[in-house]
């Protein structure tokens, strides 16, 4: 099937006389005849659910459907999208290793990995995604266990290489992460450019409603676990299922299932029955709706650019955009729906400009059905002064416009009369 159909038809197929729409299996427990059944549940030798904090029938369907359409071998769904790259670092790392990520990607994973991953003994060197190959490759160590991007950085809105950092982290045999959240796999099938697992916080463009919160993994199946020295829980025994080695039970799906069978087990991070549900309503029309976000945003971008009210338009679908060329390259359907803009008037005038909106939203948040801003200096990053926001490169004057699907005159015309007040 092409992606369109995928969407509909991927992971949940009823049979004869079963329910036509994802049923809902609000279950936290499953009935077996027999100890013998359950026991080969409890020594991951057979399928089948026996407890909702590791795997349920309705977040298994969707976890099918985001397989498919990542491409992939398997995908654990989380409670968060946090908890999704919190676990894809944790089934590799432990206290002592160390992780490689691109600098410009979301806050709330940088402080993940800066400040909680420090806390229990990982630490993080953050790389500028420009830089040489060769200089990203010193900061690989003998303990680095894995190397971590963004498609599209919130709210910077660069484009991360993902072919070079393939490259740099095959050459040492790690895999590369890359949380795909903005562009979604109607955008960018990561995987198809080198990447080894995917990340996602769900809670974005693939629910696209504003709600439920969650997240996933999907392995690619394509690292060799056992032929990499720096993975030894692949290949040897784990003691707390029996002595499984995983490589050899699971072959190309060994990463994904030690992440459920290890982490969900022991974390508990698990998505429910009913948030899964909305999250495959949002997958149904998932390319009706980049197609229109993509749209819109580079209307609106254009439009933008014009304003003497604006320093700076950051948008990788302009053509006069530092990182076009890659977009043109691993984002050929669009750049997504989120523009962040920088005006004159500083912080001031950025919270000026957000409070005199009529039709757009002020949340914390992004990538919802309808057009939302932030303006970080005034909100999310308020705590910080004037030159660590410039530090971290946020100007005092960034706003972060995510434009829904709304008529974009509409859109425009809400900007515009905001605007005349900066």
């Amino acid at each position: 099937m092409q992606f369109e159909s995928l969407c509909l038809h991927a992971g949940y197929e009823p049979k004869n006389g079963e329910p036509r729409v994802l049923p809902i299996v609000q279950s936290t427990t499953f009935k077996y005849e027999s100890t013998a059944a359950v026991q080969k549940l409890f020594d991951l030798e057979a399928p089948g659910f026996f407890y909702s904090r590791l795997s349920n029938p309705t977040v298994d369907y969707v976890e099918q459907k985001l397989t498919a359409l990542e491409g992939g071998v398997g995908t654990v769904m989380t409670s968060a999208g946090q908890a999704a790259s919190f676990i894809a670092i944790l089934n590799l790392c432990k206290a002592g290793d160390h992780v490689v990520s691109a600098s410009s990607i979301y806050g709330g994973t940088f402080n993940l990995f800066a400040v909680t991953l420090k806390r229990i003994g990982i630490e993080v060197t953050f790389v500028h995604e420009t830089a040489s190959e060769e200089e990203i490759e010193k900061e690989i160590r003998p303990n680095t266990k894995a190397v971590f991007g963004e498609t599209i950085a919130n709210p910077s809105m660069d484009v991360f290489d993902i072919e070079k950092f393939a490259r740099i982290a095959h050459r040492h045999q790690i895999p590369l992460i890359v949380d795909n959240t903005f562009a979604t796999p109607y955008l960018c099938r990561p995987f198809e450019y080198g990447a080894d697992i995917v990340v996602h916080s769900t809670t974005k463009y693939l629910d696209g409603h504003a709600l439920t919160v969650g997240g996933a993994i999907v392995d690619s199946g394509n690292f060799d676990w056992a032929a990499s020295p720096r993975f030894k829980e692949f290949v040897e025994p784990d003691e707390s299922y029996h002595g499984t080695v995983y490589t050899k039970a699971f072959g190309k799906a060994a990463y994904i299932v030690k992440a459920r069978a290890q982490l969900i087990r022991d974390i508990g991070c698990v998505q429910t029955p009913q948030a899964a549900f909305y999250i495959n309503l949002g997958l149904e029309t998932l390319p009706l709706r980049m197609d229109r976000y993509c749209e819109n945003a580079l209307k609106v971008a254009k439009w933008l650019k014009t304003s003497d009210k604006i320093e700076e338009v950051r948008y990788p679908g302009l053509e006069d955009d530092p990182n076009y060329a890659l977009a043109k390259k691993y984002l050929k359907k669009g750049a997504s729906g989120v523009i962040s803009f920088v005006l004159k008037g500083g912080r001031e005038g950025g919270a000026r400009f957000i409070d005199n909106l009529k039709m757009s939203t002020l949340q914390v948040h992004v990538a919802d059905i309808r057009t939302c801003v932030l303006h970080p200096a005034s909100s999310t990053h308020r705590q910080l002064t004037d030159e660590q926001l410039v530090d971290c490169g946020i100007p005092l004057g960034l706003v972060r416009l995510s434009v829904g699907l709304e008529a974009v005159e509409d859109i425009i015309a809400d900007l515009e009369q905001a605007l005349a007040h900066v």
